[in-house]
């Protein structure tokens, strides 16, 4: 009979890593939750333990290793507020950066080889074409895009250097809720559009924000790719699985492969729960690219992932749902 898994979750009581959690769990394997709750929730760990520490505390980090056999890590931890890395980049690098180096600092000690990263597209910054493909240079436009790339090439350098192997995951938008409702979207304060939207749907704030209508785009507002958290989770799952075979590190993009304007978006929620969203025009934000849509196929040739949810609704659906529960969500584990 196989063993379970120890699988490290850091950032597991988090939007991503808490599904990510659920997916370990329902392979058969036991997730590790590792996270200091200053942007994650208790309420969220359900499917294993949690640690409450913190990533740049290597004492902390090393007793979980010492007291779990831990087999994989999946890196989940990391502050992502694009325009607050603006204004406090010092909190990103810290976190972000210095942070990281602790964590494989810690699986180096333990003789943990194997680590999945969550990355982002904001590597990228402002793309020449889309879809974008991994191959794209990367020339992010702010701090939090520049901390996710320093990691990537951390990361190579530990390859290289100490044969630490790593699946890196490009994300495009996160977006949606597990099926069951058991976990969700809980950010404060919440920047994501889909939850903004349906917020506004709901009338807990008076409407959401259109920044900017004159973008060379078919409506004239952003278009971003939108990828189901339960779709990323499973990509995570993918790759450790990959690693565990004895693959060699890879990066992938994860997205949907197309993708969706804000009145889109607006429109799809409006389909999905029967409420009109009262919206207002506002000026375009800095360093807003008019489109942002990702090429996975090299993660459906590396890791033979396939998106459920590609449908804008049922991504929509599955966050009107969780969307409903939230208020009878009181934070007590949340900071």
């Amino acid at each position: 009979m196989n063993v379970p898994a120890n699988v490290l979750v850091v950032g597991g009581a988090g939007y991503i890593g808490s599904h990510a959690c659920k997916a370990i769990a329902a392979r058969g394997d036991v997730p590790i939750c590792f996270d200091n709750l200053s942007a994650g929730h208790c309420e969220l760990v359900k499917w294993g333990p949690l640690v409450v520490g913190d990533l740049g505390d290597s004492a902390s980090l090393a007793r979980v290793f010492r007291d779990f056999r831990i087999d994989a890590v999946m890196h989940f931890a990391a502050h992502a507020y694009v325009g607050e890395s603006v204004t406090d980049p010092a909190k990103y690098y810290r976190n972000n950066v210095a942070g990281t180096i602790t964590l494989l600092d810690c699986m180096r000690k333990a003789g943990v080889g194997l680590i999945v990263f969550s990355s982002t597209c904001a590597t990228y910054g402002i793309p020449d074409s889309v879809p974008i493909t991994e191959g794209h240079p990367q020339r992010p436009i702010n701090p939090y895009g520049w901390s996710k790339l320093m990691v990537e090439q951390i990361l190579k350098d530990y390859q290289q250097a100490y044969g630490l192997r790593h699946a890196v995951l490009r994300y495009f938008n996160a977006a949606g809720a597990d099926a069951d409702c058991e976990t969700g979207e809980w950010h404060n304060p919440e920047t994501h559009l889909i939850p903004l939207v349906l917020d506004s749907a709901m009338g807990r704030r008076p409407r959401v924000a259109i920044f900017g209508t004159n973008y060379p785009t078919p409506d004239g507002t952003c278009v971003r790719d939108y990828i189901h958290v339960t779709d990323l989770a499973d990509a995570h799952i993918l790759a450790v699985e990959q690693l565990q075979q004895g693959v060699d590190s890879l990066v992938v993009n994860l997205g949907n492969g197309r993708g969706f304007s804000v009145r889109e978006i607006i429109a799809s929620a409006e389909r999905v729960t029967g409420l009109s969203v009262p919206a207002t025009i506002a000026p375009r934000r800095a360093g807003d690219p008019p489109a942002l849509v990702g090429d996975a196929r090299k993660a459906r040739e590396l890791l033979g992932w396939r998106p459920r949810f590609e449908s804008i609704d049922a991504i929509v659906g599955s966050a009107w749902a969780w969307q409903q529960l939230m208020p009878a969500i009181e934070p007590k584990g949340a900071i």
